[in-house]
């Protein structure tokens, strides 16, 4: 077997047209259903960036017991798993959290990787004295920084050295997949990882897909939404929205370029395909931009999903309704090379879906670490809150104590206490790390970050868009039974229950 697996970052399912979108041309995703499996109705896990590649490494649910970190010693990962069975695996990614404190574990789980520098805050290109006069002109002020360290900072620098359209990341990180499988193409029993940053924020695609979207925008560089509450003029939401619109383009041709290979050199007779993403991005909607702050709508966890066996050709062109999510990617790779799963995993393969519709699970637990616990049967979803987010009892467990830039400081540390082993952790005890207020992460991705914290029903089949919350006693008792079970079965902590209310079963 040999496989190709494309990640996207906050690749929003409803922009593209396979999913219904008509905000922009996307030919080349429209490729994908024709050969491939289409999933309806896909689901995130742990949220954001990282949180998601845990669970999409381990097949495993993580929000309820750590937010973002790295592998843990005890974790299974699927790309070691199939390097046990002989398969090779290889990543090549512009992602650059991997390469942070709170990521170090996840590539060199590989057999080998490339890394491509250049993406977002990506400490790349030195500028110890940048032309600031000039920069200031040419950056809007909310994406402007001359502090040290800063991201802002990091990512005019390393615009600086991206000017031509085979320089940007995304482009460069393609273009070294396709070396591998020039290299490689013909061996059998390998996994090629292609993962790109984009169209993650800031939204910056080479002109010639900028020109697509103009929007009469006569100010500086305006590409990077904060993330909260929308406040900019409507004409500078336009020129964010265009932005974003002409790097999903951008990914658009890539993906295109994959398929004319996988056309050209007849891949589709003994190579699967995946393409996804982590999680998708607010636009405005909910008069919201981007992701962490506010509730996990839909357009925020409901991602899109497109799955390639070559040795179930029938199953393309086939759509599939069955409730999945991202802990299901890990026990699909590893059936694809037919390697059982272990016990540890809760996700379930794909691969039986591309023969028959059926059900998978009853629902989908997702979350970000602090937030609310959520839940869909596919039909509702409901998010519960802590009454008081930043006052509620709250651990991390971790044999790996570091946040996404820094370790655990000793402040945080010095209320640490070793608890028993968990179910998944193999036996090995674990650091249970009360969350304080002075953590990193508090204020960033955690409880101190939310905008909203209100317990809310709705009900997909009569408000897809989730304007309005319902109430209804019988579907709310529903759904809570349904999120006690899940949480049962992730091993959830005796707090994660008393911090939303609800007892555990």
């Amino acid at each position: 077997m040999k496989a190709v697996f494309v990640l996207f970052d906050s690749l929003n399912r409803h922009v593209l047209a396979p999913y219904g979108g008509r905000r922009l041309p996307t030919p080349n995703f429209d490729r994908l259903p024709e050969r491939a499996t289409t999933f309806e109705r896909h689901y995130v896990g742990s949220l954001p960036c990282m949180p998601a590649r845990r669970d999409l490494q381990t097949g495993r649910l993580s929000f309820l017991h750590r937010s973002w970190g790295p592998l843990e010693p005890f974790d299974n990962s699927f790309p070691e798993m199939l390097c046990r069975a002989g398969a090779y695996s290889h990543l090549v990614t512009d992602h650059f959290h991997y390469f942070e404190d709170g990521g170090a574990t996840y590539h060199t789980r590989y057999d080998s990787y490339d890394f491509i520098r250049g993406q977002e805050g990506d400490p790349w290109k030195a500028m110890v004295q940048p032309p600031w006069e000039r920069l200031r002109q040419m950056y809007h002020e909310r994406q402007f920084s001359e502090t040290a360290r800063d991201k802002f900072r990091r990512n005019i620098a390393n615009r600086e050295f991206i000017r031509e359209e085979s320089e940007f990341p995304s482009v460069r990180c393609f273009a070294t997949g396709m070396e591998f499988l020039e290299r490689n193409r013909a061996a059998d029993n390998w996994f090629l990882q292609i993962e790109t940053f984009d169209p993650h924020e800031p939204f910056t695609a080479p002109q010639r897909f900028r020109d697509a979207f103009t929007t009469g925008w006569n100010g500086p560089v305006r590409d990077w939404p904060r993330y909260g509450r929308v406040d900019e003029l409507p004409e500078e939401c336009e020129e964010l929205r265009a932005n974003y619109y002409a790097v999903v383009a951008l990914c658009d041709v890539l993906i295109g370029e994959l398929l004319d290979y996988f056309d050209q050199h007849d891949l589709w007779r003994d190579t699967a395909l995946v393409v996804t993403t982590d999680h998708g991005f607010l636009l405005g909607e909910h008069d919201f931009w981007a992701k962490n702050r506010m509730n996990m709508y839909e357009e925020i966890v409901h991602i899109p999903l497109f799955v390639y066996d070559p040795r179930r050709r029938a199953s393309a062109g086939v759509r599939r309704s069955a409730l999945t999510q991202t802990i299901d990617l890990a026990p699909t790779f590893l059936d694809l090379f037919g390697v059982p799963a272990p016990a540890e995993m809760q996700g379930r393969s794909l691969l039986p879906l591309l023969d028959a519709d059926g059900v998978l699970r009853d629902g989908a637990l997702f979350g970000y670490f602090g937030g609310a616990i959520n839940v869909t049967d596919g039909r509702y979803t409901y998010h519960r809150f802590p009454p008081d987010p930043r006052a509620q009892e709250l651990y991390q467990y971790t044999l790996m104590p570091t946040h996404i830039w820094e370790p655990f400081t000793p402040e945080e540390l010095a209320g640490a206490s070793l608890a028993q082993p968990m179910p998944f952790t193999k036996g090995a005890p674990i650091l249970k790390i009360p969350v304080i207020k002075r953590s990193p992460m508090f204020d960033n991705y955690g409880p101190g970050a939310l905008l909203e914290s209100e317990t809310r029903l709705y009900d997909l089949a009569d408000d897809p868009g989730q304007d309005s919350p319902i109430s209804s006693p019988e579907a709310e008792e529903a759904m809570i039974r349904l999120m006690q079970d899940l949480m049962r079965a992730n091993d959830a902590p005796p707090e994660a229950y008393a911090r939303i209310g609800i007892e555990a079963k």
